[in-house]
């Protein structure tokens, strides 16, 4: 997606002829790793200033990995946001753990995010002494600087999205430390990502939004169709996955009146993101068994 343009994708990578990169100019992939909630969401947002990857308070909204690429005269950051690492033995909780460290293991930077309510734990340590393993540089951000919490003894830098205190000494630490190299990818790229999917994703954030405590986690979103061919706007038709029929009633509400919500902050957010009026369809449908299907996990996008 570029950021005149609204299809994301529509240009695909790209390395320009040497007259044309700088002298000294930096490029690669940074990944965006930590714990479920740890920031990395809301700072790939902050460190492109445009919304690109779904937020929500609730914790593993994120479940697959989102390039944001942050194009400076001097460098290009490709910014890997990822979910959060986390035990569990689910055969989506695995699938999410693995797109972490597939990142993890091809980043040229590791950013190691870390929320200062939780702290460093034995996972950050675990995790920091993989990438030594491989050779990979990484820096230990603490995030959410605007709490007002005590720094991490362990973070090299202090950053907050909110406010955006940090993030310009982070950019220049992050591109310092990257490979020399000409740009990766074409200069108004954003992300790789298809509107078709960012779209699954603002309506998946809707989801989360609309229903409390544990229910998000059983639910997924799969694009049936999505047109762009119609001059009203863009017609997308949407399936949300539930694992039991009880929880088919609570994402409908009564009378329909979630699944209406839900459609509405999905529309307005798609129409933002496509400039032009969304038209969406939604259903629910059961499957007790969505998350635990390798194959059904590599359609919604997980592998």
């Amino acid at each position: 997606m570029t950021r005149e343009e609204t299809r994301a994708g529509a240009h695909g990578p790209s390395v320009p002829q040497p007259a044309d990169t700088p002298a000294q100019h930096r490029a690669g992939v940074v990944a965006l790793l930590g714990a479920p909630n740890a920031g990395k969401s809301t700072l790939l947002n902050a460190l492109l200033g445009q919304k690109l990857a779904i937020v929500t308070a609730k914790p593993q909204t994120t479940r697959s990995r989102i390039l944001g690429i942050l194009t400076l005269p001097h460098a290009q950051l490709a910014l890997m946001d990822t979910p959060g690492l986390h035990a569990g033995g689910r055969t989506l909780n695995r699938a999410l753990n693995a797109i972490a460290e597939e990142v993890a293991a091809d980043c040229d930077v590791a950013l190691i995010l870390v929320d200062p309510r939780t702290g460093w734990d034995a996972q950050h340590a675990a995790l920091h002494a993989s990438l030594a393993t491989r050779g990979a540089p990484a820096l230990i951000v603490g995030t959410k600087a605007d709490l007002g919490l005590p720094p991490l003894a362990q973070a090299e830098l202090t950053v907050s999205a909110r406010d955006r205190a940090g993030l310009d000494a982070l950019i220049e630490r992050v591109a310092r430390m990257l490979p020399e190299s000409p740009p990766l990818w074409d200069a108004e790229q954003v992300t790789d990502r298809t509107l078709r999917f960012l779209a699954a994703e603002e309506i998946r954030e809707a989801l989360f939004e609309e229903l409390e405590e544990e229910l998000p986690y059983a639910t997924a979103v799969e694009i049936d169709s999505y047109d762009e061919s119609k001059p009203d706007g863009v017609r997308i038709r949407a399936t949300l996955w539930v694992e039991r029929d009880s929880q088919k009633g609570i994402v409908l509400g009564h009378g329909g009146q979630r699944i209406k919500r839900i459609g509405q902050r999905a529309r307005a957010a798609i129409a933002e993101l496509a400039q032009q009026p969304a038209h969406l369809s939604l259903w629910v449908k059961v499957d007790p068994r969505w998350s635990k299907k390798p194959k059904r996990l590599h359609a919604l996008g997980y592998y």
